[in-house]
Parts: C-alpha cells; sequence; structure tokens
C-alpha cells in the first residue's frame, strides 16, 4: 500500500517505507490538575480536538524519493497554512506541514558534487505534520 501526499488536486506518491516514529506518542486526552484554596485537587479533563502529530521518517536502506519530488513537496511546505489529504496504511488524515518541528526536510543518500545534481538523484526525507 503506498503513502500518498493530495495537494489542491495533485498527488505525491511518497515512499511506503516511511516508519510512523510518533504514532503512539500523541494522547487524545488533555489533563490540567491544580490545587484549590482549601487543598483539594482540582482536575479539569477535555478530548483534543486536533493536533495528533503525524513524524514520518524514511530509515537509510529505504523510503528513498527523487530529488525531483522533493522539489515538488518543498514547495508545497513552503505555502503558509496549506492542508493536504495524507494516506497512511489506508486512512486519510487531513494535515498540515508542522513548521514549528521542520515540516518537510529530505538529505541526499550520498555526497555529492554539484555537477551531479538531477532529479533522479535519491533523497531521505522527514515530514513532520499536524492533524487539523
Amino acid at each position: 500500500m503506498s503513502i500518498t501526499l493530495t495537494y489542491a488536486g495533485t498527488t505525491a506518491h511518497i515512499s511506503d517505507r516511511l516508519q510512523w516514529t510518533d504514532e503512539y506518542d500523541w494522547s487524545p486526552v488533555e489533563q490540567a490538575t491544580a490545587y484549590g484554596t482549601t487543598g483539594a485537587l482540582l482536575v479539569d479533563v477535555a478530548v483534543k480536538q486536533a493536533g495528533q502529530p503525524i513524524t514520518l521518517v524514511g530509515a537509510d536502506t529505504a523510503a528513498w524519493i527523487s530529488r525531483a519530488l522533493c522539489d515538488t513537496l518543498a514547495a508545497w511546505a513552503r505555502l503558509p497554512g496549506i492542508e493536504l489529504d495524507l494516506v497512511l496504511r489506508g486512512a486519510t488524515h487531513r494535515v498540515l506541514f508542522d513548521h514549528a518541528k521542520g515540516g518537510f526536510s529530505a538529505r541526499p543518500i550520498w555526497k555529492l558534487v554539484d555537477g551531479e545534481i538531477t532529479g533522479e538523484l535519491l533523497y531521505l526525507p522527514t515530514f513532520k505534520f499536524l492533524k487539523v
């Protein structure tokens, strides 16, 4: 099953080898505690409406994407506040780039000489999203 990212009718097929590294690090329950003037514990609990992080990271030997795709994804990441549809594990998530955490980055899988730069070169991506 392929991982896809869609914006404005254009779908980018990104590697299905990306790992969702923070899948179980988030809880939809928000809780705040304080002590009242009588010393009693006050607990305020609510369910978050949105904001689950989705961090997708490629391993060093898998999940590579082309430089041409990196150019497209980097252009999308430079558009402030855009919402995208991420299909991950068969489910569609409405997301935006989490710019506070880096949004989108990619590094070449090997060191390059300036003249070697082509659209077919392979890069290792990292995506930082927030569900909206």
